[in-house]
């Protein structure tokens, strides 16, 4: 008999909660800007959703002191790989909890990751079914394609932050199935992974983080399909004074088109144009970039992804998004990360 392979037990990333110190500002950017639908209100929190997120929503903005991820969900593939997953988990000494407390969703397990952010894992989930004003006549769409902003189709990847990415790789490897696609190293130490559970370049991701903070979320990556999107996005941002991060460009790890802005919140978004490489072959071996190629890895096209921000920026963040570029405005390759002064001591620091 052989042995059981956990790969494919998790089908793709479902639904993301993002805290933000200013919901309605958050909310106008995904609604105004993303052209996201509103699904449902309840209490301090909001749930949104984009025209081909099959469920009732993907994204839960909740009013917060800080910014910062409150949790992700990844969809099992059956009832019964969700209940092998948390087994594993489980078994592996990481302590969850079940629950079933989320609007349009059902049976939960919640864990933390090695290095501490919040995660879920479930099966059971409420399809969207549009009003009639909402319905569309493309019978694979859920909805109609709003005539508003920019309008992304659905959530796409997360990429985290960490103090160790091979604790976080090998956990989602080990417990989940993922198979990691591409990483980064320096040296012998690992700076960033990429992992998939399907065919997709990735559906999450990990970062070292260069201030040595734990737990933080990178990005949360939305899906457009055609890279005139990000062409069509910057622009708009650029008109309505939406910090833009880097980009368009396409990366050369995963080969997919990225657009990197700040929302109001401060969290960064990423805006995915053509998905790039898809991951056909079923027993195709993890690509290693050296951190010496980083620049490709990271743009094909040229773009400089800032290092005041883009390796050191994630959230929670002790600073303001403005401190932080201020405090990390000559770090670089080869420089030692300046030491993190929370904001609330700066702003008391004497003139």
């Amino acid at each position: 008999m052989t042995e059981f392979s956990p790969r494919h037990e998790i089908a793709h990333l479902a639904r993301v909660e993002l805290f933000s110190p200013k919901p309605q500002e958050t909310e106008d950017f995904f609604t105004k800007f993303l052209g996201m639908y509103v699904t449902r209100r309840e209490g301090q929190s909001v749930y949104l959703r984009g025209y081909e997120d099959p469920y009732q929503w993907s994204l839960k903005i909740t009013e917060s002191r800080q910014s910062g991820m409150g949790h992700a969900a990844l969809r099992a593939s059956s009832a019964d790989a969700l209940e092998r997953r948390a087994k594993s988990l489980t078994q592996g000494n990481v302590a969850g909890r079940w629950s079933e407390d989320e609007f349009g969703f059902g049976k939960t397990f919640g864990f933390q990751s090695p290095d501490g952010h919040n995660l879920q894992l479930l099966w059971e989930a409420e399809k969207y079914v549009a009003p009639a004003d909402l319905q569309s006549k493309i019978l694979s769409r859920p909805s109609r394609k709003p005539l508003q902003g920019i309008p992304v189709k659905r959530i796409d990847h997360l990429n985290l932050m960490a103090s160790d990415v091979t604790a976080v790789k090998t956990s989602f490897e080990r417990h989940l199935g993922f198979h990691t696609t591409e990483r980064v190293v320096d040296g012998e130490v690992e700076i960033g992974a990429w992992m998939s559970s399907n065919i997709l370049g990735h559906e999450v991701a990990c970062m070292r983080d260069m201030t040595g903070g734990r737990g933080k979320m990178h990005h949360v990556a939305f899906y457009y399909g055609t890279g005139q999107h990000l062409a069509d996005a910057v622009e708009m941002f650029r008109e309505y004074d939406i910090r833009i991060e880097a980009g368009p460009d396409k990366h050369g790890i995963t080969q997919g088109q990225f657009l990197y802005v700040f929302e109001p919140g401060g969290n960064r978004i990423e805006l995915f144009g053509e998905a790039g490489y898809l991951h056909l072959d079923p027993d195709s071996e993890t690509k290693t970039w050296q951190m010496s190629d980083i620049d490709t890895g990271l743009a094909i096209g040229g773009a400089k992804l800032p290092w005041e921000t883009y390796f050191t920026y994630g959230t929670p963040s002790p600073l303001q998004l403005d401190q932080h570029i201020e405090q990390f405005a000559h770090f670089g390759p080869g420089a030692p990360a300046p030491e993190v002064v929370a904001a609330e001591e700066l702003a008391g620091a004497p003139a």
